[in-house]
């Protein structure tokens, strides 16, 4: 089954206009590694760009805030602490300073990134995760449970990490019998989709060490593919046909037999990257070497995906970023942004949806995935599954206090932020040491206990007013940050038109 093209259907991401940023907001002279395994090298979130750089010895990559443009000095302090080649790096999704990166020293490390950025190399993580036999090159993190990460290497086996302890919960050595070429979760974190050399797809229950549904030759060809878990249950997949012809097809879990739908795209020999947003089911494909970003909207009416657009530029991607949705420009309707990475620049390219009012469009912004965890890292090992808990990015996102932030057990502290390095932990020492916030909690719960009622009650109504003003604060600083950033783009304006440039 092919995908129409010709066919007018009514959607609102029919007209979505890609465009990509203006030279001086790119950041350039970036050492983008010349390592030869298939990952986007680069990683995106609301505060920080990271990317995979050349390393003199070991490995490293480059992480610098998401408002950085220009050149970026050869001296730049980078996180540099494996001893091989950084293959695959992730940020987590309920801490934006948190990242991990895998290594061909067969190792996972994981890294706290100081609010302003680094201060000097950091070279001793918060954790290193090691129960690998050989290189690792793929990371997952749980999109609903805090400090679950997987990790997948070239040993065929696939890990479940606790982060905040170390352990290793759940590993996987027998479900793929060759190279794991990606490795997605579902919505919920319930199951994994995997593909792997051996062309097959698979979904997994982690907890259960068990393969769900097995579907032989997804794709005829050699070369890696990828797959990707939709909001529905579905699964899409890239890779490449008998003929090397690249293809893209749709898979309904309940009945693997035939895909529902399929396309041969072109001849190129990049991997086809996949990027899905479940707000707006829309999936974005990145080919290496590209110079295009194809995009398509996933709906439950036949042809199921269907062909929106594409961006096409001079130069070929070696690799691409993609921002999250608290991330974005809702004043702009911007829906998506990625972060192109060229041989030694990155370039942001935004996708938004032309609308004339300036009022917040509500149908291109559903609440999304926010940074609070639905669930703790023991509580999914013990067997529970919740979906994202959603936020409204009406008004521009503000990050809320969190209400597990004291209270996540054997979370990873960073000792000194001075020198750019956290406490060195390794899986076979695993202490945690509590938080000011947690001690000062259990004594004013100890005062309480012992108080009288009227007591309790105005310390409660206390706590109440002190966490408004902090989520006040917090929603101000945002405001102000944004409204910055907006003065030092039209000054930059003035000045060129001042000069006659313009």
């Amino acid at each position: 089954m092919s995908f129409r093209r010709g066919v007018v259907r009514q959607s609102k991401f029919r007209h979505v206009f890609a465009q990509a940023w203006k030279a001086e907001h790119c950041i350039d002279d970036v050492r983008v590694s010349r390592v030869t395994w298939d990952s986007p090298l680069c990683a995106v979130n609301p505060k920080f760009i990271a990317v995979i750089v050349e390393s003199g010895g070991g490995g490293a990559f480059l992480v610098v805030p998401i408002t950085k443009s220009g050149r970026i000095d050869q001296t730049c302090s980078t996180v540099c602490g494996h001893l091989a080649p950084v293959l695959d790096i992730q940020w987590c999704p309920h801490d934006d300073n948190i990242i991990a990166s895998a290594s061909e020293d067969n190792t996972v490390k994981v890294w706290q990134i100081p609010d302003g950025g680094l201060v000097g190399p950091m070279t001793e993580p918060l954790v290193t995760l090691e129960g690998h036999s050989k290189r690792v090159g793929i990371l997952a993190w749980h999109p609903t449970a805090f400090n679950i990460l997987l990790s997948a290497g070239c040993d065929n086996v696939m890990c479940v990490w606790d982060v905040g302890t170390g352990e290793l919960v759940y590993q996987l050595s027998d479900a793929h019998p060759d190279l794991i070429y990606s490795a997605c979760w579902n919505r919920d974190g319930s199951a994994v989709c995997t593909v792997s050399k051996d062309k097959a797809l698979r979904v997994i229950d982690p907890r259960r060490g068990t393969v769900l549904k097995v579907r032989e030759k997804v794709h005829d060809g050699t070369r890696p593919m990828r797959a990707v878990f939709l909001s529905d249950g579905k699964i899409l997949t890239t890779g490449f046909s008998r003929m090397s012809e690249r293809q893209m097809a749709l898979w309904d879990t309940k009945d693997l037999t035939e895909p529902m739908a399929m396309q041969e795209m072109d001849t190129s020999n990049g991997v086809l990257m996949p990027f899905y947003d479940p707000d707006t089911n829309m999936v974005y494909l990145c080919g290496k070497g590209d110079c295009t970003i194809r995009y398509f909207e996933v709906t439950d009416e036949s042809p199921y995906v269907h062909f929106l657009n594409l961006y096409s530029s001079k130069e070929p991607q070696r690799g691409a970023g993609y921002v999250s949705k608290r991330g974005l420009d809702v004043n702009k309707c911007e829906i998506a942004r990625f972060y192109k990475v060229h041989e030694r620049k990155i370039e942001p390219i935004s996708m938004t949806v032309p609308r004339k009012s300036d009022l917040f469009q509500g149908d291109l912004y559903p609440d999304t995935a926010g940074l609070e965890p639905s669930l703790l890292a023991e509580e999914w090992i013990a067997g529970q599954d919740a979906p994202p808990l959603l936020v409204s990015l009406s008004g521009g996102y503000a990050v809320p206090p969190s209400k597990h932030r004291d209270t996540m057990r054997g979370r990873p502290k960073l000792a000194s932020q001075d020198s750019g390095a956290g406490a060195p932990a390794t899986a076979a020492a695993p202490t945690a040491t509590p938080t000011a916030p947690a001690v000062a909690r259990e004594t004013e719960g100890e005062t309480r206990g012992n108080s009288a009622d009227g007591t309790g009650d105005r310390l409660k109504k206390e706590d109440d007013v002190l966490n408004e003003i902090l989520a006040e604060m917090k929603a101000l600083r945002t405001v102000v940050l944004a409204q910055s950033q907006r003065i030092e783009i039209l000054e930059r304006q003035l000045a060129r038109i001042e000069d006659g440039d313009v």
